[in-house]
C-alpha cells in the first residue's frame, strides 16, 4: 500500500514538472497539478459509480432475477444492491483525495476526508436499514409470522444500528474516538430516557405481547378506551393502527397492550364459530297446555313429528299407569305450546347447515320479568365473517317471528299508538 501511494506521489511531482517543462509557472504548474488531479478523481468517481450501479447491479438483477428462490427478490426489491454501490465513487474519493492534495491544502483535504466518511457511514445505515426491511419481508412469507410479530425487534435493531450510526458521524466530525463520546454521553441517560419513554414502554410491550402471542397484525381487536374496533394494520415500537369497521384508522401507544384491558376476537375466528345469544320474550298470557288439535296441526311440520309422536305415546302411557283423569288438564302429564316451540326450535338449530354441530347450541327460558318469558337462543354460527354472520343470526329469527303463531304464542310488545288507536 506504502508503495502504490509512493508511485502516485512519483507520478504527480513528474506531472507537475511536465507542466513546468510547458512554459508554466511555479504556481501555476503546482495550481494545474491538483486541478488535474481533483479531475482525475471525479472521473473515476463517476466511472465506479457507473460500473457499480449499471455493470455490477444490473448483472446482479438479472441472476437473482433468473433464480428459483423468492426471498433474493426482496433484496431487489428494498434496494439493497443499489445502495451499496453508492460506496463506489465515496471509496475512490477516499484512497485519492489525500494524495491529490498532499502539498496543496492538507486542512482542506481533512475536511472532505472527513466528509467522505460520514458519506460512507451514512451509506452504510441505508443499506443495514434495507436489508433489514428485506430480512422482515422475508419473514413475512413464513407461516410462523401469522402468530409472531418481530416488527417491534426490527425497529429495536434499527434504533441501535442508528444510535451507533450518529455516534460515529457525531465522532468523525470532531475527531475523537467514539469510546470517549460515550462515555461523555453517560451523564445524559437519565435525560434520555425521559426523550425515550415511549419507546422504551413500546419496547418492553412489543416483547411481551410478541412472547404471550396477545395480538398480530390482521386480528380482530376491540378496546373500547382507545375507541378502537377493528382489524390491526401494524404495531410498531411506538404503536397501534386499527382499520376499524367504518374504515376509520384508530392510534394508540403500543404499551397500552399491555397496560389496558382489549379484547381479541381471534379464538373466535379460530374456533368452530361465532356466538349467537339473542332472546325473544314470549307474552306470558299465550302460554297455555297444547290442545289435540295443535299438537295434530303441528304434526305437519316434518322435523317436529316424530319427536311429537314419541312424547304423545310416552305421556298417555304414563298418565294411563297412573290412572290420570285427564279431562282435567292438571292431571298426569302433558305438553304445552312453549315446551312444544321450544323442542322445534332445537331441532331447527340441529337442521340449519349455518349452525355449527361442534359447538354448543340450546334454547333455554330465562328468568321471567315484566315483558314476560325470555326465551334465549345460544348457538354458534358456522359463518364467522361480519356480514355471512349477521345474515345467519337475521335468518333465524326472521323464521322465529314467522313461525312463533302457528305454536298460539305471541311476542311480547309494548303497547303502541296504533294499539290505542284500535281500542
Amino acid at each position: 500500500m506504502e508503495e502504490k501511494v509512493y508511485k502516485s506521489y512519483a507520478f504527480l511531482e513528474q506531472l507537475e514538472a511536465w507542466l513546468l517543462s510547458l512554459g508554466l509557472s511555479e504556481t501555476s504548474a503546482h495550481h494545474s497539478k491538483v486541478l488535474i488531479s481533483i479531475l482525475g478523481i471525479v472521473v473515476l468517481a463517476v466511472v465506479a459509480n457507473f460500473i457499480a450501479k449499471k455493470i455490477i447491479v444490473a448483472i446482479l438483477t438479472m441472476i437473482v432475477k433468473r433464480t428459483k428462490n423468492t426471498w433474493d427478490d426482496y433484496l431487489i426489491k428494498r434496494k439493497v444492491f443499489h445502495k451499496l454501490s453508492h460506496l463506489a465513487p465515496a471509496l475512490v474519493i477516499q484512497f485519492t483525495i489525500g494524495i491529490a492534495l498532499y502539498e496543496y491544502s492538507p486542512n482542506f483535504s481533512f475536511v472532505i476526508e472527513r466528509l467522505t466518511y460520514v458519506y460512507i457511514v451514512v451509506v452504510w445505515l441505508l443499506v443495514i436499514n434495507s436489508l433489514l426491511n428485506a430480512l422482515h419481508d422475508i419473514y413475512l412469507t413464513f407461516e410462523m409470522s401469522k402468530n409472531r410479530n418481530i416488527k417491534g425487534y426490527i425497529q429495536l435493531i434499527k434504533i441501535i444500528v442508528f444510535a451507533i450510526g450518529a455516534i460515529l458521524i457525531i465522532s468523525i466530525l470532531i475527531n475523537k474516538s467514539p469510546a470517549k463520546l460515550l462515555v461523555g454521553m453517560g451523564a445524559s441517560a437519565a435525560i434520555m430516557t425521559l426523550v425515550f419513554k415511549d419507546t422504551i414502554l413500546g419496547l418492553v410491550a412489543s416483547i411481551q405481547a410478541s412472547a404471550n402471542n396477545m395480538v398480530n397484525p390482521g386480528d380482530w381487536i376491540e378496546m373500547p378506551a382507545r375507541n378502537a374496533d377493528g382489524s390491526v394494520l401494524e404495531i410498531t415500537l411506538n404503536t397501534v393502527k386499527v382499520q376499524n369497521w367504518d374504515n376509520t384508522i384508530t392510534t394508540f401507544p403500543t404499551y397500552a397492550l399491555v397496560s389496558e384491558s382489549f379484547i381479541n376476537w381471534k379464538g373466535m375466528q379460530e374456533s368452530a364459530g361465532r356466538r349467537i345469544k339473542r332472546t325473544i320474550f314470549v307474552d306470558v298470557r299465550s302460554v297455555q297446555f297444547a290442545s289435540v288439535e295443535l299438537l295434530e296441526k303441528l304434526k305437519q311440520i316434518q322435523i317436529l313429528k316424530p319427536y311429537l309422536e314419541e312424547k304423545i305415546k310416552e305421556i298417555k302411557e304414563y298418565n294411563e299407569k297412573i290412572g290420570a283423569e285427564t279431562d282435567m288438564p292438571v292431571n298426569g302429564r302433558r305438553l304445552t305450546n312453549i315446551g312444544v316451540f321450544r323442542k322445534y326450535l332445537e331441532l331447527y338449530l340441529a337442521d340449519n347447515p349455518n349452525v355449527s354441530k361442534e359447538a354448543t347450541s340450546m334454547v333455554r327460558h330465562l328468568q321471567p320479568t315484566e315483558k314476560g318469558i325470555p326465551l334465549e337462543v345460544y348457538c354458534f354460527s358456522s359463518e364467522k365473517a361480519w356480514v355471512k354472520y349477521e345474515e345467519v343470526q337475521a335468518d333465524i329469527f326472521d323464521h322465529i317471528f314467522a313461525i312463533i303463531p302457528q305454536f298460539e304464542l305471541r311476542i311480547f310488545q309494548s303497547v303502541s299508538g296504533n294499539d290505542l288507536a284500535k281500542v
